[in-house]
């Protein structure tokens, strides 16, 4: 159990899927300081595309093919407050779905090692 990754601990693929859904339909896409990123993009997409990367932070098989998160974000001039609403929506996704708060830390502090990445670009 101890060696148990984050991915498999929280239910796999599908679990994730599910965090994904209810984090772009209830939250993101609601919130107007971010949802504005999302109004061109292909939301079926988006959602494959996030399931995937998420499992793989979370130490699930890396299925993950898209482009590199620097290129992803191009472009978008994503400022600190859009990281921190996304990371936030991200936060409460993943407690609605019962993950416990040392759980949602260890996925947070992944998240935000990319911020670079995705800041600014």
């Amino acid at each position: 159990m101890g060696n148990q990754t984050l991915y498999e601990k929280i239910g796999g693929e599908e679990a994730v899927a599910k965090v994904v859904d209810y984090f772009y339909s209830e939250l993101v896409l609601k919130d107007p300081t971010v949802n504005h990123f999302f109004e061109n993009t292909d939301m079926d997409k988006q959602r494959k595309h996030q399931t995937k990367f998420i499992s793989f932070a979370l130490g699930g098989p890396n299925q993950y093919t898209g482009t590199s998160m620097e290129k992803a974000h191009q472009g978008m001039n994503i400022q600190p407050e859009h990281f921190h609403a996304i990371a936030k929506h991200l936060t409460d996704a993943l407690a609605h779905f019962g993950v416990s708060n040392e759980d949602i830390d260890q996925v947070i502090t992944k998240v935000a090692s990319l911020r670079d990445d995705i800041l600014y670009k």
